[in-house]
């Protein structure tokens, strides 16, 4: 695993503007890979001792287990970076259009993700079916509504409540009627320069049967993209150091470590948003008083191991059927993981879930587990991520009020997209503004 040699301590010795940027997970290492393609210096600074933040594979019992994400959509963002850093050729391509399942009314229901699936599925009645076709005469997202009373608007009470709501707020783990949707599920619309029917924005696709982009790893883990990162970079990370402050600097700021103090031009967070109000509190009280608004959701992953003829990416339990287990991914499927099922509980659902041990947490999922699918499940792993994942709940409303400096860019989760497509794409971004503000 790359640790990097580090960067020198100060400026780097000429008129090149140097960006100092905190955090080396996925987000941090793109960005400091987009930078550097484009021949800006780059000072990263990592706390822990590996690269990768969430991405983080592990081998346990002879199987890779995934700590956050657990698999790669072969987009292009994530495409054209893989062949930069030529890690094309070692993946391994997972089993794409196995379907994702919701368990309602004591039965695995698939969720349709496709006309044919829409059709034949019975997660909906025919009255939820055909109430869905009324979307295209409803309005867009309204100011101040929640992602469960859009959707019910959009789509009707059944399929917003079975299908719609689950699939997207079983990411984060936020009720829906919680979570408001111009903070959320509105962003991704408006990504898509969608404004008023999702329906008649996606029915050309969906006419043409387009396929969705590979699900694809690697054989030891999806960790194998950011070591290739922090090893491509390594002479521009320092691993094992945390930052301990950030202070304005002349015309530029001080990234402050326990060992020594660094002068940057602009500074790049890609850290929590509690992590970040901590750090910039000397640059802008008010910046980092509104970053500790935001509220997160901690998420326990549950690793199993089982025996059993499961066909499936995965499935999202409704909160009525009485589990504790959020959802699970099934590894051992979706990506042949030799007997791996990954279950998710906490969130914002049962915030009391977090004082037990992790023997009493990996009990209740190995239980869980073969009440639902029927087969023996033993426990190989307990991993909790706190803060977790941004809630987007109604402390979100605090983003209209964060307004850091130009010279100050959040690259992160709660500001943009989720997940790794989200993140290379945001860092893309991030590195054109940069260079562009220079």
């Amino acid at each position: 695993m790359a640790t990097g040699s580090g960067p020198a301590a100060g400026k780097t010795g000429d008129d090149t503007p140097t960006v100092g940027i905190v955090g080396a997970g996925i987000s941090g290492l793109a960005l400091t890979h987009f930078l550097e393609e484009q021949g800006v210096q780059t000072l990263t600074f990592e706390s822990a001792a590996r690269p990768g933040g969430t991405i983080q594979s592990r081998e346990i019992d002879g199987r890779i287990v995934e700590l956050g994400p657990q698999r790669l959509r072969l987009a292009g963002p994530v495409k054209s970076l893989l062949d930069d850093l030529d890690l094309t050729d070692d993946l391994q391509e997972g089993n794409t259009n196995q379907p994702l399942f919701i368990y309602h009314d004591e039965a695995f229901r698939v969720a349709p993700l496709s006309i044919r699936e829409a059709l034949t599925t019975n997660l909906l009645s025919w009255r939820g079916k055909l109430r869905v076709l009324a979307e295209p005469f409803t309005d867009g997202p309204k100011s101040g509504e929640s992602v469960e009373a859009f959707l019910t608007r959009k789509f009707g009470r059944e399929a917003a409540h079975r299908l719609f709501a689950p699939l997207y707020t079983g990411l984060y783990g936020t009720a829906a009627d919680d979570m408001l949707v111009e903070y959320s599920l509105g962003k991704a619309l408006e990504r898509h320069g969608i404004e008023g029917s999702i329906l008649k924005a996606v029915a050309p696709y969906a006419l043409k049967g387009r396929d969705p982009p590979p699900i694809v790893t690697f054989e030891e883990g999806l960790e194998r993209l950011p070591a290739a990162l922090a090893d491509r970079h390594a002479d521009s990370i320092e691993f094992s150091t945390p930052v301990t402050a950030v202070e304005p600097d002349g015309n530029g700021y001080e990234i402050i470590t326990d060992s020594d103090r660094y002068s940057v031009d602009a500074i790049a967070m890609t850290t929590p948003a509690p992590t970040a109000a901590r750090l910039l509190k000397p640059v802008d009280p008010t910046l980092a008083g509104t970053l500790e608004e935001f509220n997160y959701n901690p998420i326990i992953m549950v690793h199993l191991a089982a025996d059993g003829d499961i066909v499936g990416h995965g499935c999202q339990i409704l909160p009525e059927a009485g589990y504790t287990t959020l959802g699970m991914t099934w590894n051992a499927s979706m990506l042949d993981r030799d007997d791996v099922y990954t279950a998710y509980l906490g969130g914002g659902r049962d915030e009391g879930l977090l004082e037990r041990d992790d023997e009493e947490i990996g009990a209740i999922a190995a239980r869980e587990f073969e009440s639902l699918l029927g087969a023996h499940a033993t426990v190989l792993n307990v991993h909790r991520w706190e803060p977790g994942m941004p809630a987007y709940d109604r402390s979100w409303s605090a983003l209209d009020r964060l307004d850091p400096p130009a010279d100050i860019e959040f690259v992160t989760n709660y500001t943009d997209r989720a997940g790794i497509i989200g993140r290379i794409t945001d860092a893309k971004g991030a590195a054109e503004r940069l260079v562009d503000g220079e």
